[in-house]
């Protein structure tokens, strides 16, 4: 089979467009209920997408006045959803900054078992400051910091999920040996943050492992999602930055001698009959926006108050400063090259932000949106797309029942599923344990 297209539904509580919530066609009562998910999963199943992914974050925004920026706990939810749909991925976003990874190597196996093997993690070192808060720190890890816990964290989490062997867990009720403990592993982990024991208390899920996800493009997740990542989601506002970052990313995987990492920026697309129809739908969207609260999603990206600015002037980029913590953020830049390539007002910034924070908005015809997505499949910028419809459900359905029938007549993306797992989805391999072959030790509990 030639290439396939790798498709994740990227669901944000109302849409993704940050004005979502008001516009006629949504249904902001239903951001609580389990059958409104369901709805999309059953859709995005039906659609055959490889995953549904939810984003997380341990701290509320601070500008939750104006927008639907709370978040669901995404294991629960997607535990609930695993239990309806049977063939799609679950990607949740969980932090290793504020987690520990005994716990969380628990839940993500949970969510494997239970969903016989579709669960992803989306690996997060949390970029929100006052989360520092909420688990009694006086202050949020620097961002190198948060990156080398990062990658202790994850080695600490592999461990745990391969200390049970394939086959360790034996259940013959003739012989009554219930689990082969010569093939279940302490890891007696002593590193420079963590300290863990092991083994994990339940057994090695269908997959092996969760599919290692990871989201961030500065210089240290690139070097991160080189090392870790099985797929990686990032945001693009041009074909050229993001074929320069596939490549970049690649090349460092390869040189470390692991496989290439699949790289799925994200899209968010308004759709119409005409391309000036979808381009009105998107206006018509931008119009409901709040400024104040505009002004603060900038605010949190780039650190500059322009509150006291005209919004129709232009974006006053010398107040911009490259300096310090924030400047190492990816959407940070990814903000800054908005400003230098377009110069825009700092209205029509805001309203480019509005779509999806710095991710890829297109407007078009069912037609024009596939031709982007199948230009960047095939020209080394994108394996797939995280697509974020500016509304839901509506702006899904449209995708659903648009798009994808054209990417299927193109020969680029599947129409049934051939796997069960998210890995097979994403065509990656099912890892052995790294304990596999050990000499067997009985594991004593003492």
């Amino acid at each position: 089979m030639s290439r396939q297209l790798k498709l994740n539904l990227f669901i944000y509580p109302g849409g993704h467009h940050e004005a979502a919530w008001r516009y006629k066609d949504s249904d902001p009562d239903r951001v609580l209920d389990l059958s409104y998910y369901a709805e999309l999963a059953h859709k995005a199943e039906a659609a055959t997408f490889d995953a549904i992914f939810l984003a997380d974050g341990p701290a509320l925004a601070e500008n939750i006045r104006y927008a639907s920026r709370f978040r669901i706990e995404p294991f629960t939810w997607l535990a609930g959803l695993a239990a309806v749909t049977s063939r799609i991925g679950l990607i949740a976003t969980a932090s290793t900054t504020y987690s520990e990874p005994y716990n969380l190597a628990r839940l993500f196996a949970g969510l494997d078992h239970l969903s016989k093997g579709r669960a992803g993690w989306n690996i997060v070192t949390t970029g929100a400051a006052n989360a520092a808060q909420n688990f009694g720190l006086a202050e949020h890890p620097v961002h190198a910091e948060r990156y080398e816990r990062a990658g202790e964290f994850v080695e600490v989490v592999t461990k745990l999920w391969d200390s049970w062997e394939d086959g360790a867990l034996v259940a013959d009720q003739e012989s009554g040996l219930y689990a082969d403990d010569g093939r279940i592993h302490t890891i007696d982990h002593i590193g420079q943050r963590l300290r863990v024991r092991g083994p994990l208390n339940t057994p090695r899920t269908p997959q092996g492992r969760p599919v290692y996800v990871q989201a961030g493009s500065s210089e240290a997740g690139r070097s991160f999602a080189a090392r870790w990542a099985e797929a990686i989601f990032t945001a693009h506002q041009t074909f050229e930055n993001a074929q320069a970052f596939y490549s970049d990313v690649t090349a460092r995987a390869l040189g470390l001698g692991h496989a290439q990492p699949l790289i799925l920026p994200g899209i968010s697309p308004f759709i119409g009959s005409t391309e000036a129809e979808a381009l009105a739908l998107k206006a018509e969207f931008d119009e409901l926006t709040q400024p104040e609260h505009s002004l603060h999603q900038l605010h949190r990206m780039i650190g500059v108050d322009l509150l006291s600015y005209d919004l129709d002037g232009p974006f006053p980029r010398e107040v911009v400063s490259t300096e310090g913590e924030r400047g190492l953020g990816s959407r940070f830049q990814v903000v800054l090259d908005i400003v230098d390539r377009e110069q825009p007002t700092i209205r029509q910034l805001l309203h480019r932000l509005a779509g999806a924070r710095g991710h890829w908005v297109v407007a078009g015809t069912p037609e024009q949106v596939a031709d982007h997505i199948e230009y960047w499949f095939r020209n080394g910028a994108a394996d797939g797309f995280n697509v974020m419809p500016p509304w839901l459900t509506g702006g899904f359905d449209l995708f659903a029942d648009h798009v994808v029938p054209l990417l299927r007549a193109r020969g680029i993306f599947r129409s049934e599923y051939t796997g069960t797992t998210l890995r097979e989805h994403y065509g990656l391999p099912r890892p052995d344990s790294q304990y596999d072959q050990l000499p067997k030790t009985t594991y004593a509990t003492a």
